[in-house]
């Protein structure tokens, strides 16, 4: 923790109510756009939709249309509860064999063992089939009320007019510099005259291929991005770069819908993501914690009972899941509720920050490198292999109370999504904490298996009592960067009626829009 930082600096923010819905998201314009959605009637779920796009444009280091994630969504008329899984899957014709180990341990988001020239890290080996454009069409088509054009139309124009500058995206872009350096279009977008853009700079950064592929996009249809011109042109700048990835792996991807894990955990039905997600492992966190609880009160026994067991789900999930990650991913999450409860969890990445750092340069979308998910180790349960999808960390999340919807809820962060997701999911259901203070109560970190990171606004007895049970345990300040606990977002139906929403209180671009 640098001593230069003031140890009085606090981070606060106000949650935001409407009768009419919510919307919170990484970042203010895009939960603007959507709440506008719904004004102007759309539903959760096209809210959503125009959200994803837009985030591609406003952050699109996090996600975009060369990304993949899961929704979770509630349909109120129906009263059904679905899972649409849009995650990336590895190319048909990958060969384990491009990727030899060379001794030694990456240096980015994961502790796999190195690979020749980082080739699973960054670079044209390093993508997968991205599944966003898809996982929104089946969103639209199945519970949408709103034309696809329509859906896409913010982000055509914010394509069309930038990334706004500031101090947040500079720093951004600074950290990923070196590595965008090394690919043209990715350097001509983000590092103008060769150099991250200066804070001062009053300004916009132009991808104007991307504007042209979004309005593409926007006029062709969704499938135009798997079978139709767009895809040529993804394709053949992939190949061109080396990837194998084909026109008939494009062709050949579809989102699918899944049935959610429904987990009931005292006295509310939680429903997770089910398969290579975080959501069994938080199922395991909860079973392992929630007995140790101190029911009186949130005191150092419920913050040691939060370590134990996510110690013990990360345990169980490292070793029969394969997962390694460390938690510096970059990803988007986002949350939607309209006036007649449908709601909409949403968690979707590039993985690395600036993913692949790869700006395909016809189309201008900047890919991802899903490749890194996979343990490069042969023989594992995650290991590297052709047409797979591979372990993430992505954990969208409602909440049912007696079967009416209640919240929902989900963060950015790799590997600490999930201590994230579960303290402010037992801050609310355990301790009846409302929205606000549960984003603004201390938080711990526990996915470093023996190392917990704490918040020096915790307590001084739980800090103790945590140290004393994981000596290993390391202070660590609530800041924006670098990032030592997860971004969450969440919207929730009061008991009066009132829908309300609160994003991470440390995140400057994080925030909340009412209908």
């Amino acid at each position: 923790m640098s001593q230069n930082l003031s140890r009085e600096l606090r981070y606060s923010k106000a949650a935001v109510r409407s009768k009419h819905g919510v919307v919170a998201a990484q970042n203010q314009k895009a939960a603007d756009i959507g709440a506008e959605v719904l004004r102007a009637g759309g539903n959760a779920i096209d809210a959503a939709v125009a959200v994803s796009f837009s985030l591609g444009v406003l952050e699109p280091w996090m996600s975009g249309i060369g990304g993949g994630g899961f929704m979770v969504v509630y349909d109120a008329a129906k009263k059904t509860s679905h899972v649409i899984d849009y995650g990336m899957i590895s190319a048909s014709g990958l060969n384990p064999a491009d990727y030899p180990l060379t001794g030694g341990v990456a240096g980015d988001l994961f502790g796999w063992p190195a690979v020749l020239e980082d080739r699973n890290i960054v670079g044209y080996h390093s993508i997968a089939i991205p599944g966003v454009v898809d996982g929104m069409r089946l969103a639209l088509e199945t519970f949408g009320t709103r034309s696809w054009a329509e859906s896409l139309a913010p982000a055509v124009a914010l394509a069309e007019r930038g990334m706004e500058n500031d101090w947040f995206l500079t720093l951004h872009v600074a950290n990923a510099a070196a590595d965008l350096a090394r690919f043209p279009s990715s350097k001509a977008v983000f590092l103008p005259g060769g150099m991250p853009p200066a804070p001062e700079f009053e300004g916009f950064l132009k991808n104007d291929a991307l504007h042209a592929s979004l309005k593409r996009l926007a006029a062709a249809g969704a499938r135009d991005y798997y079978d139709g011109e767009l895809a040529r042109s993804l394709v053949r700048d992939l190949q061109a770069g080396g990837s194998k990835i084909t026109a008939a792996d494009f062709s050949g991807y579809r989102a699918r819908m899944v049935e959610p894990l429904r987990y009931d955990y005292h006295g509310k039905t939680l429903l997770l993501p089910p398969g290579l997600t975080a959501g069994p492992s938080l199922r395991d966190a909860l079973e392992a914690a929630g007995p140790k609880l101190d029911r009186k009160g949130l005191t150092a026994q419920s913050y040691l009972a939060y370590a134990e067991g996510l110690t013990q789900a990360y345990e169980k999930r490292l070793a029969g899941m394969g997962d390694a990650d460390n938690g510096k991913s970059c990803t988007s999450h986002f949350c939607v509720i309209d006036k007649h409860g449908n709601m909409a969890a949403v968690t979707q990445t590039l993985l690395s920050g600036f993913g692949s750092r790869v700006m395909l340069p016809e189309s201008g979308v900047l890919m991802n490198n899903g490749i890194m998910w996979f343990d490069p180790r042969p023989g594992t349960p995650n290991s590297i292999g052709a047409a797979k999808r591979p372990l993430s960390n992505m954990l969208p999340t409602l909440v049912m109370d007696q079967d009416k919807p209640w919240l929902a809820i989900g963060a950015s962060g790799g590997r600490r999504i999930m201590p994230a997701v579960m303290q402010l999911l037992s801050f609310l259901i355990d301790y009846g904490m409302e929205l606000e203070a549960a984003f603004h109560q201390p938080r711990l970190d526990a996915s470093i298996i023996g190392q917990p990171f704490l918040d020096p606004l915790l307590p001084e007895d739980v800090r103790k009592a945590v140290k004393a049970r994981f000596p290993q345990a390391v202070e660590k300040r609530r800041d924006p960067l670098p990032l030592s606990y997860a971004c969450p977002s969440a919207v929730q139906i009061e008991s009066d009626g009132n829908r309300v929403g609160m994003t991470e209180i440390a995140q400057p671009w994080a925030g909340m829009a009412g209908a």
